[in-house]
């Protein structure tokens, strides 16, 4: 068996605690190790403990020494659109020169100019440009990304993104949980209750045959997929045996929140307009929050969710990047926490938390990532940092030293 020790960390942040998403005062406990070790063995964690009790059994294993840096668990992103073609460069521009999503849309910008070139795009180019996005989440610290389809709106294009994800699964070491989100916007040559069909009656029984998805997503919002629809996809998709996510309440309090937890959904993502009621909808329903900072920062917004609601209601908030070319072009879970700490008033434990082992728990893997524990898979990462809460104060680069997926080095910072 292959086996490290990691030695003389400043930091082992471990998030030992329950066996479940962490909620309140919870998440601010992380049960960090100073001057602390680990032992892996064979891609699992086998010890975590102080440094100087882990050399006593370190054998014949690699050393790793990670004096004055912290070790971590990888961050786990809950939330990304990983596969697209092309960028969106132009409408960028334009939103820096004041002009509205609509006066974007309507000059040729906005999702159809990605939904366009994705659907030209071939497998093998998509691939292509997929691995490079999955190496910029490796060298932030991601270890494990959930990935949504999206961009294909048709049933050949959204199997061919599905597919990309799965082929990416075999050549890339970014732990992938693919979402198919085929109603992601309504075609422009059909009808809402037209497009729903398809996506019902044929998308989901393909998706499922071919075992692609694990989770169904749908865009619940005024002018895409109203509660109704929403609601009927989600039910379809229940039956084929997924599990369930939306984008809620993102533009509008339409009622995606409730929707949500009438559904029994895993998560309810965005929620940047849902209220009091929804709030407490989701948490009757113990659906958990997906944040994501990043998209209301990078479309020049100020309104946030009301996160510490959330969190004094009793919510397992999750933290993600939001991924994508048009409202939140970045891989970077540490800007999500700075962003979550400066704008949400979460502090810098909590962002870990929701980041790590609630993100775990929210793409059902919280039993084997998402903390440092005996017995986990040993996704870590090192940062240049000796105290956790540097990740969300220096801003704007990555502190990643190193970082392992089941106890291999997969990406190490140039220079350091």
């Amino acid at each position: 068996m292959s086996s490290l020790a990691v030695l003389h960390a400043s930091q082992v942040v471990t998030l030992t605690g329950p066996k479940r998403p962490r909620i309140g005062a919870e998440m601010s406990e992380l049960a960090i190790i100073r001057e602390g070790g680990m032992l892996v063995r064979d891609g699992k964690i086998e010890s975590v403990g102080p440094s100087d009790e882990m050399e006593k059994n370190v054998g014949d294993a690699e050393i790793v020494d990670a004096r004055g840096r912290s070790v971590m668990p990888g961050f786990v992103d809950a939330h990304t659109h990983l596969v697209f073609a092309g960028n969106r460069l132009d409408d960028f521009e334009r939103r820096a020169r004041g002009e509205t999503y609509e006066q974007i849309a309507k000059a040729g910008g906005g999702i159809w100019s990605t939904v366009e070139k994705t659907r030209a795009a071939s497998e093998r180019d998509l691939l292509a440009q997929v691995k490079k996005h999955a190496n910029w989440f490796l060298r932030c610290g991601t270890t494990t990304a959930e990935a949504k389809s999206g961009y294909g709106l048709t049933v050949n294009d959204e199997l061919k993104i599905l597919r990309v994800l799965r082929q990416l699964k075999e050549e890339v070491p970014l732990e992938i949980v693919p979402t198919f989100l085929g109603a992601h916007a309504v075609p422009r040559e059909l009808s809402p209750d037209e497009y729903l069909d398809i996506v019902v009656g044929e998308m989901l029984p393909r998706v499922t045959a071919e075992k692609l998805a694990e989770f169904c997503d749908v865009f619940c919002e005024r002018g895409y997929f109203e509660v109704d629809r929403s609601r009927k996809i989600l039910s379809a998709a229940e039956k084929h045996g997924l599990s369930l996510r939306g984008h809620v309440d993102q533009l509008t309090n339409s009622g995606g929140a409730k929707l949500m937890a009438e559904m029994g959904a895993t998560t309810a993502d965005h929620l940047e307009q849902t209220d009091e009621q929804g709030i407490v909808a989701l948490k009757k329903a113990n659906v958990q929050p997906v944040l994501l900072p990043g998209s209301v920062y990078a479309l020049g917004s100020s309104r946030y969710p009301r996160t510490r609601e959330m969190i004094e209601a009793g919510l397992a908030i999750v933290l993600a990047t939001d991924f994508n070319p048009g409202s939140s072009p970045t891989p970077s879970m540490p800007m999500v926490l700075s962003l979550a700490c400066t704008q949400m008033k979460m502090s810098p434990a909590e962002a870990i938390t929701a980041s790590t082992v609630n993100a775990a728990y929210s793409l059902n893997r919280g039993d084997s990532i998402g903390s440092l524990e005996p017995g986990k898979v040993a996704n870590f990462a090192i940062f240049d940092c000796e105290d956790y809460r540097e990740l969300a104060y220096w801003f704007g680069m990555s502190q990643a030293y190193s970082v392992y997926v089941k106890g291999e080095c997969v990406s190490r910072s140039s220079g350091l």
